[in-house]
Formats: C-alpha cells, sequence, structure tokens
C-alpha cells in the first residue's frame, strides 16, 4: 500500500502539470457484436490498467469515453453522437437518465461479485433509484473545503469562510452549477433539493455578491490550486481531499457544520445497448474485490466495496475524507434530480453567473 501511495505522489506532479480534463478516446457508433463495449465515465475515475485487463480476461474491447462534469456528460449522450451501453455518472443525472427512460433494468441476479456493495449504499440510491433496478454504485463521498493550515485563522468548520470576505481572492469554488448551489443552499439553511424559486434566487444572490471574491470556478484542478500554494482553499470532493494531503500534509479537509452533499457516483445501463450480457460482466468485474481495489488505490474516493474496505490500509480507513464518520454526514443530503421548471431556473442562473 505505502509502495502504492508514493506512485500516486509521484503521479500528483504530473497531474498537477497536466490535467485538463481530458477528452474521449473514442468516436462513432459501438460496435454491437458483442465483442464490444462503448463505455462513458468521468476523467481519471477509473484506473486504465483495469480496461486492458478486462479486454485481456474476456476479448471484449472497450471504447472509453470521458467527461468533466454530469451536465457534459448528458450533453454529449443526448447528442447521439456516440452509442454508449454504460455510462456512469452522479446521482442526480442518474435519476434524470432512468426518468427519461434512457437506461435499462440491470439483472444483478446473474452478477457474482455485486453482494460486494454495502446494503447502506443501496439504501442511498434509493433517492435516485427507489427499487435498485437501474443503477450499480461504483464510488461515493461528501464534498467540503480543502484548505491550508498555514493559510488560514485557525480550524474551518463552515461554509461562512467562501461568503464573509475574510479570504477574497484566495478560494475556489466548484465549476458545477449544482454543487455550487448546493453550498449556498446548505449555508442559507435550506435544503440543496428545494424547488422553491425565491430560495434558489435568495442563493443565486448569495453568489453573486460572492463572485468578485472567488479566483476561479474549476472541477479537478481546484485541488491542485490549493496543494500549489496558489490558493488558501477549495471547494473539493473528498476523493480530492484526500490526494492533496497526500502531497501537502498541511491541508485539511472539513464537512461544514450547516451539511452538504452525499453524493454517489453510479453506473447505468442505457436503452439502446444491445450487449447486456457483455455490459453486464463488465459491471460485475468492477465489483471484483482485486478490480475494485485498483480502481481504489487510482482515485482514494470512498468506496462501497465492502471487501475493499475491509482489506484497506488502517491508515487510509481511519482517514474522514475516505470513510467519512456518521457524525459528519448527519446533516448531509443526497442531491436528487429536479422537475424541469426547477432545472430550467438554476440553468438560467447559473448562465447569468458565469456569464462575464
Amino acid at each position: 500500500m505505502k509502495k502504492k501511495i508514493v506512485s500516486m505522489i509521484c503521479a500528483l506532479s504530473l497531474i498537477a502539470s497536466m490535467l485538463t480534463g481530458c477528452g474521449g478516446t473514442s468516436s462513432g457508433t459501438a460496435d454491437k457484436s458483442g465483442k464490444t463495449l462503448t463505455v462513458f465515465n468521468y476523467s481519471e475515475y477509473l484506473d486504465p490498467e483495469m480496461l486492458e485487463q478486462f479486454t485481456k480476461e474476456t476479448g471484449i474491447e472497450i471504447k472509453y469515453e470521458e467527461a468533466t462534469t454530469p451536465e457534459e456528460l448528458y450533453t454529449k449522450y443526448k447528442s447521439g453522437g456516440i452509442d454508449y451501453d454504460l455510462i456512469c455518472t452522479s446521482d442526480y443525472m442518474v435519476k434524470r437518465l432512468i426518468d427519461e427512460g434512457e437506461t435499462q433494468k440491470i439483472d444483478f441476479n446473474s452478477m457474482n461479485n455485486v453482494s460486494n456493495i454495502g446494503k447502506e449504499y443501496w439504501d442511498i440510491s434509493k433517492a435516485i433509484d427507489p427499487e435498485n433496478t437501474y443503477s450499480l454504485p461504483y464510488f461515493w463521498g461528501t464534498i467540503g473545503i480543502l484548505y491550508d493550515k498555514t493559510k488560514v485563522n485557525g480550524p474551518i468548520d463552515s461554509w461562512d469562510v467562501l461568503f464573509n470576505g475574510e479570504y477574497a481572492g484566495q478560494f475556489i469554488m466548484q465549476d458545477s452549477m449544482r454543487d455550487t448551489f448546493m453550498i449556498t443552499l446548505k449555508y442559507l439553511g435550506y435544503s440543496l433539493n428545494t424547488t422553491d424559486e425565491n430560495e434558489i434566487r435568495e442563493a443565486a444572490d448569495l453568489l453573486m455578491k460572492q463572485k468578485p471574491d472567488v479566483e476561479a470556478y474549476l472541477v479537478d484542478e481546484a485541488r491542485d490550486e490549493v496543494v500549489a500554494g496558489n490558493a488558501a482553499m477549495a471547494v473539493v470532493y473528498s476523493g480530492e481531499a484526500f490526494l492533496g494531503n497526500l502531497y501537502n500534509p498541511d491541508l485539511e479537509y472539513v464537512i461544514p457544520k450547516e451539511g452538504s452533499n452525499v453524493w454517489i457516483d453510479s453506473w447505468v445501463m442505457t436503452k439502446n445497448c444491445s450487449n447486456t450480457e457483455a455490459a453486464q460482466k463488465f459491471l460485475d468485474y468492477l465489483c471484483r474485490p482485486d478490480v475494485a481495489m485498483a480502481n481504489f488505490e487510482y482515485i482514494y474516493y470512498s468506496t462501497p466495496n465492502e471487501a475493499v474496505v475491509k482489506d484497506m490500509d488502517p491508515e487510509i480507513k481511519a482517514n474522514p475524507a475516505v470513510v467519512p464518520t456518521p457524525e459528519s454526514i448527519s446533516g448531509c443530503e443526497v442531491c436528487t434530480q429536479n422537475d424541469p421548471v426547477t432545472t430550467e431556473l438554476y440553468n438560467t442562473l447559473w448562465k447569468e453567473l458565469k456569464a462575464e
């Protein structure tokens, strides 16, 4: 484990200079012969060696595409330019795809390794997939603040540091509509799933007032900016916080006391997937302990795979960014898909916020 951590630290220096949210690696229409699967996932969210290993074991070629945000992923999928078989995306986008009829049921009974996914994660998934029939939990975690202890005035425990002006020009927000609104809504004492227009507009007004103080809106690069000392703090996903701390021990991660988002990223099989046997074989492969451990050690996000947690290095298991305590997530919520009117309101307000 220690050797792998050292390798990850070395990789971080390369990521810091090269990370640009890489695009996909394939194009065109998926081969429906049963020997090819077209898989769509987030950037750097699966160990590439595991793709090669799957092909060696099964003879099934993986055409692999990547996106940076749920919205980008959804737009590319809906454009119809590529026939995707499997998609990994975030909770609220999973629900959107299910509700729009873009997915098909997964035959979990045909999978040997799916039992490694803990019951509590199936329960979390019910917020987006009530019968647990369309989605397979992949990684989960929280959103919080990664901060440099040497650049702030004492421990941080509240979203207030992003709004009170004390660290103007020294913090990074997420370049993600739902995540950024989530922060503001929770800070204001509202549910992150509110559909109340007045509450959402109040959050938008606060984000507009905050905008001059924001150093940048970034996604994965936010971690690297704090690691490099270019920002005092950033809103990050919990897995990014763990990796950042490996590279810079002065960094701390906190889930603010007002609460946050417990997110879960899951796999779905698209309605157009005709290679269902191959697709389910790939999903079951991802649940296999050795494969799930390899993917965990590639990104260090919290895993729902209990076999991996059982064999995890005790020091890593004790890190709250990897295995959050029940107390730290007691005020957190799962993000679900909004109705069309609320979604359009969010889209309009987000465009206004991001406009030059």
